[in-house]
């Protein structure tokens, strides 16, 4: 796995928190690579230049993905450096966790850009550039609600099927034009990254730490693999869904399992004290 990374470029969005931290921190544990960060948190992102400054090089953007050119303006930097990337990992994402009546506009909004058609921008404007030289992986982070819909999580839940159907579409894509890009989908249930702080995990669904999915991901991408769920339940609700009536179904995955209850008590990540 080291020779894998070794050398690499690898572009992180939402990379001053969460998984996208995490995957910057590990990934300077495996190979030596070269990073380019990008999160709308100026000081955090500051931060993670700092602890991994030595292990890797590192290049930061402060910028939000909703800003289209602003995103656009550092591709081209990115691109005119020589320094497309041969890992995108697209991690910027948000959730609000209300019923849909009481999301703002602003709220719908944001969200659908920020998890959906932001990492649909980050991917296109480099696209072109990698199936030229031909090599290259894309992860998409969608989530299990993709699968599945949940009470407080409507517009969330949208915009990770989104991601899911956008994904599966350009794995076809790549396939067709017999290009050597991989793309890549990780589908996990709720992540203790403080997200999510408040859920209460399902039935036979665990709260996965952040290193176990990061680690997932990262062997994911070294073995080629289209798809990268945990924990193991979540391989199997497209099943359930296709084989269960409705309703018996919305009894397995509210009644038993507790899903539909499992946002009721969210709080989500706390703001940073000034």
């Amino acid at each position: 796995m080291k020779h894998f990374y070794q050398n690499k470029v690898i572009l992180i969005t939402g990379a001053a928190s969460g998984i996208g931290k995490r995957f910057a921190e590990r990934i300077t544990e495996i190979s030596d690579v070269t990073l380019i960060l990008w999160d709308r948190n100026p000081n955090d992102l500051k931060t993670i230049k700092e602890q991994l400054q030595g292990s890797a090089l590192i290049h930061i953007a402060s910028l939000d993905i909703t800003d289209t050119e602003r995103v656009e303006f550092e591709a081209e930097k990115i691109i005119k450096q020589k320094l497309v990337p041969d890992i995108i990992i697209n991690c910027a994402g948000i959730v609000v966790g209300k019923y849909f009546h009481d999301h703002t506009i602003a709220d719908i909004k944001n969200t659908m850009i920020i998890n959906a058609f932001g990492s649909m921008l980050v991917t296109r404007l480099f696209l072109n550039e990698m199936m030229k030289r031909n090599t290259g992986t894309i992860v998409n982070l969608a989530s299990a609600s993709g699968y599945i819909g949940n009470p407080k999580m409507s517009v969330y839940a949208s915009s990770k099927w989104a991601v899911l159907g956008w994904t599966e579409s350009l794995q076809i894509e790549m396939d067709r034009l017999k290009s050597n890009i991989k793309i890549i989908s990780v589908i996990p249930s709720y992540i203790n990254t403080g997200m999510f702080d408040g859920v209460k995990a399902p039935l036979l669904v665990p709260i996965l730490e952040t290193d176990h999915i990061v680690d997932k991901i990262i062997s994911g991408i070294y073995k080629g693999k289209r798809t990268i769920k945990a924990p193991f339940m979540v391989q199997f609700v497209p099943l359930l869904k296709a084989l269960l009536p409705v309703s018996i179904f919305n009894w397995l995955a509210g009644g038993v399992l507790g899903v539909y209850s499992s946002m009721d008590q969210f709080e989500g990540r706390k703001p940073k004290s000034s």
